[in-house]
């Protein structure tokens, strides 16, 4: 098990990067879906629950086998797909990503937001205070991100907002910018098996950073997009994204969910 803790902070209120989350998620998954890869939407609907109150619960699968390295690819189905069951109690979620065809690998991010900076080094406490983690921050302005996703207009350091007028952040923007906002997450990677255990658990946290970097950096440059919205404007864009991005994804698959579950059984 490799446990680490990321703060992502954004030039929001945490009211605002509620919307802007929302967007974000929904448009991403839209534009990387295509060929049969991408996110499939299965359940998305109001959830309750007896400790956190109300919530919204969503089931997705995650079809990545072109995204694998090589070395990954030569041991899964062609047709491979990771689950991903989301809890949103704003603000504070849950969110486990496991997969049949590899039983013993698992996800697991609890995130909380705060209207700070990233200095709170107790939000945690009642989930992991005992257990050794390293904390990692995240600068949406000022860490690299793989070449091929790089945008120049999704660039905080070159995109101003004309609604807000925020943008073009620059190396320490972090201490002096006002409003700011920290995105919180205890993210636990399980990969129980001899030999691969580290190299496995090591990439999936690279891969988990890669994504939260990126997704930030596009939930504030698409910021003029989704700043006007109400609430029920944002689940009203995210069903109908959710419908078009299924749509590309479903369409495209040779085998049915059934034949890709029996092989993964058979090849267990």
């Amino acid at each position: 098990m490799l446990l680490k803790e990321y703060r992502i902070c954004m030039p929001l209120t945490v009211d605002e990067y509620k919307i802007g989350q929302l967007y974000m998620i929904s448009k991403h998954s839209h534009e990387q879906s295509d060929r049969g890869e991408g996110v499939e939407v299965v359940q998305n609907e109001p959830f309750e629950d007896p400790h956190h109150g109300n919530g919204q619960f969503t089931e997705k699968r995650v079809y990545l086998n072109s995204k694998l390295p090589s070395w990954a690819r030569a041991v899964v189905p062609k047709i491979f797909y990771v689950t991903e069951k989301a809890w949103n109690y704003y603000p504070y979620t849950i969110t486990e990503y496991t997969c049949s065809f590899l039983p013993k690998f698992s996800i697991h991010i609890e995130t909380k937001y705060e209207d700070n900076k990233g200095s709170n080094d107790t939000i945690f406490d009642n989930e992991a205070k005992d257990l050794e983690r390293e904390v990692c921050f995240i600068d949406i302005a000022c860490d690299e991100i793989p070449e091929r996703y790089y945008k120049e207009s999704e660039d905080p350091k070159h995109f101003k907002s004309e609604k807000t007028g925020r943008g073009q952040l620059r190396e320490g923007w972090r201490d002096s910018h006002q409003p700011i906002m920290c995105s919180y997450k205890l993210v636990t990677v399980k990969f129980e098996v001899w030999g691969l255990q580290t190299r496995v658990e090591q990439f999936v946290h690279k891969v988990v950073r890669d994504i939260l970097l990126i997704g930030h950096r596009q939930a504030f440059a698409w910021v003029d997009e989704w700043y006007d919205m109400t609430m029920d404007d944002v689940r009203e864009y995210e069903k109908n994204m959710h419908e078009q991005t299924n749509i590309k994804v479903c369409n495209q698959h040779s085998s049915p969910v059934d034949d890709i579950e029996s092989h993964a059984q058979t090849s267990t």
